[in-house]
């Protein structure tokens, strides 16, 4: 049975590894095109940022957008979601103190309406703001209020999409490794993500796969309104990969492949987070948002997916460091072939990261602990507490939205 398990195991690492999209190589990494230093006529953008007590991180978040080095006209619309900390006022401020007040607009979104979550109701009116103060912009600019950019980052993206003719240009931001559980986590949170949404296939126009990363996305504002806006999407707790899937398969009219809205999403060097998750607790409440809607809040593909990391994952180390209890030579060799895989399989991760590669050993830990998110997940939404953003519910079980609810400090 040992055995029996451990080549399961092995024949998905094989599969995995050389028919997954080559996910665990880390090739889609953003890089600035030649095009971006070309003296051009560069297109008007528009910048929107939901933002909800922002006010710790704002001062460099917004300073980082503010003082962007783009040649072309670009307008910053910052959408307000009743903050009580000052986040409008400390943004209007900034701007003043930059000289940039005629750059950006702050306002305050209307009452949160039934069906819509509270992060993009905020956004939907940015992006009206932003239609009315720059109606001749080419491109949407949607970035989260706690995230830093490099002086280049617009132009580097503008000329990326430019270049590549690309409806959705998208960068998964730098997360910080701090702790030891920044360390253990952040890393194989990315080795997940692109394991489920294989970057190279989001990039291929040919496939149906589509994904993007909501702290920095860049869209041609056409493909953006042939897809309907955000309305379509306007209750999706995973909105970005929501927002993707719409841009890939509405974005322009389909070629003779079928083909349509045209995709790029890789890691990126030129945008980070300005928040650190310095403690296990901060990157579980982060991950239980979402897990569960992952899997949409379904019982069996929970626990299709409990049982598929514990082979995945669990069985091969359990099975290697039991081999002096086992005795069971083919078992052992097996399940410790498929420990190194796996680690190695991390180890370009880890290199983005610049974390030791040792750790590229704890995989199946960092597994267990996503692993028991993920049931927290679907805990929570049946106890009518899912999705949890800035102290509001939006996806509970009880058949009921829970959007305007206030969720319990614990979420906060």
């Amino acid at each position: 049975m040992l055995t029996g398990l451990a080549a399961a195991s092995l024949l998905i690492w094989i599969v995995l590894l050389l028919f997954r999209g080559g996910f665990w190589r880390g090739r889609e990494r953003f890089v600035c095109p030649p095009e971006a230093d070309e003296n051009r006529s560069w297109p008007a953008a528009a910048v929107c940022i939901p933002a909800r007590n922002e006010a710790d991180v704002l001062s460099q978040t917004l300073r980082s957008v503010l003082t962007q080095d783009y040649a072309g006209p670009f307008h910053v619309v910052l959408a307000d979601d009743a903050s009580t900390d000052g986040t409008g006022d400390l943004a209007r401020r900034l701007a003043v103190a930059l000289g940039a007040e005629d750059r950006l607009t702050v306002i305050a979104p209307p009452p949160l309406p039934e069906g819509w979550t509270g992060k993009l109701w905020a956004l939907n009116a940015a992006v009206a703001e932003a239609e009315r103060v720059s109606p001749e912009a080419r491109y949407l600019w949607f970035t989260d209020a706690d995230i830093l950019h490099d002086p280049d980052n617009l132009r580097c993206l503008i000329a990326k999409a430019e270049t590549e003719d690309l409806d959705l240009t998208s960068q998964m931001v730098e997360l910080a490794c701090v702790s030891f559980w920044d360390r253990l986590l952040v890393p194989a949170f990315v080795f997940f993500f692109a394991k489920l949404y294989p970057f190279g296939w989001v990039n291929d126009p040919s496939t149906r796969t589509a994904a993007a990363a909501g702290g920095c996305l860049l869209l041609r504002c056409k493909a953006f309104a042939r897809a309907g806006g955000l309305a379509p999407v306007r209750d999706r707790i995973i909105d970005d990969c929501a927002i993707g899937q719409q841009i890939k398969r509405h974005g322009r009219p389909a070629d003779a492949k079928g083909r349509a809205g045209r995709l790029w999403l890789g890691t990126s060097g030129h945008a980070r987070s300005a928040r650190a998750y310095e403690s296990l607790g901060e990157i579980w409440r982060m991950v239980t948002r979402s897990a569960y809607t992952q899997l949409h809040h379904s019982p069996w593909l929970l626990a299709g997916t409990l049982l598929g990391m514990m082979l995945i994952y669990l069985v091969p180390p359990a099975i290697a460091l039991t081999w002096p209890l086992h005795g069971t030579a083919l078992a052992g060799l097996t399940a410790l072939t498929v420990w190194l895989a796996m680690a190695l399989a991390l180890m370009p991760t880890l290199r983005q990261y610049r974390q030791p590669l040792w750790l590229a050993l704890l995989l199946p830990l960092a597994a267990v602990l996503y692993t028991g998110m993920t049931l927290d997940s679907a805990r929570r939404y049946h106890s009518g507490r899912g999705g949890g953003w800035k102290g509001r519910n939006q996806a509970a079980g009880t058949g009921q939205s829970s959007a305007s609810r206030q969720d319990s400090p614990e979420s906060h």
